[in-house]
Parts: C-alpha cells; structure tokens; sequence
C-alpha cells in the first residue's frame, strides 16, 4: 500500500519522523513536500496528498501542520476525501473503523514523535468496518453531491 504524506512549515520536522516509521513497517511512501521549515501555505500540501489518493496512486494520507486543523479543512474541500483531524490514538483507530477517513491529519504543535507514529500505525493499519457503519459513509459521500 502507498500512503501519501505531506506538511507545511509547522509540520516539517515530525513529517520525517513519521514518513520514516511508516517506511519502516513495509509502507511506501509519496512525499509531496514541504521540504523545508519555510514559511508555506497549507493548503497546497494537502491539495496534493488529495489528488494522489484521489488518482489511485495512494491508498491513505497523511497530513500534518501545526494543529492539524488547516489541514483537515483543506483536505475535506475534496470530492471523496474523509479526512480526520485526530489527536490520540482512539481517534485515529475509530475513523478508520467507522468513517472510513482516507487522510489523517495531526499537528507537531499538539503531540510529540512517538504519538504522531503510534497514531500513523493505528491509521494505516486498520480496516474499515464496514456493516452499519457502510450506510452512513454512503450518506458522507452523498454530501459530496453538494460540492
């Protein structure tokens, strides 16, 4: 499975120690940038984790800035993304389990290291449940009709 991952400037440092963990579980990773701590615009960075999950090319996403929250909201203008700002593991298991949420995204002003890839591990590992959890993903995707 190919996970796409990308940050702003705020997110850049914990993006490498999560792009590196993720990596080390036997997941390939697309890397959309930023490169750098320079000041950048968030929006961009979760526009092309976007378009790699919605081309097929990636299964999941990873978006992280320095809450989470910018992000999140860049990422659910798209048509057919679910993606879920979450800030503990529960959270990052659940919207896999019963949202079926394609991107995570987290803050590295919020947590540390070893939770942001404990919550990427939880979020690429889980399934989605499917069964009574099916009719209200099929009524999310629905809203996309509205966009």
């Amino acid at each position: 499975m190919k996970i796409a991952i990308g940050c702003d400037h705020a997110g850049f440092g914990i993006k490498n120690a999560v792009k590196a963990h993720v990596e080390s579980k036997g997941y390939e990773v697309v890397d959309v940038g930023t490169y750098s701590a320079d000041s950048c615009h968030y929006p961009v960075y979760a526009n092309a984790v976007c378009e790699k999950i919605l081309s097929g090319e990636c299964a999941l996403g990873i978006l992280i800035c320095g809450t989470g929250i910018g992000m999140s909201i860049a990422a659910n203008k798209h048509k057919g993304i679910r993606a879920a700002c979450c800030e503990n593991t529960f959270s990052a298991r659940m919207t896999r389990m019963h949202n079926d949420a394609n991107v995570l995204c987290i803050g590295e002003r919020v947590m540390g290291y070893g939770l942001a890839c404990d919550m990427a591990d939880l979020f690429v590992d889980t399934p989605f449940e499917g069964g009574r959890h099916q009719a209200r993903v099929d009524d999310l995707n629905a809203l996309d009709a509205n966009k």
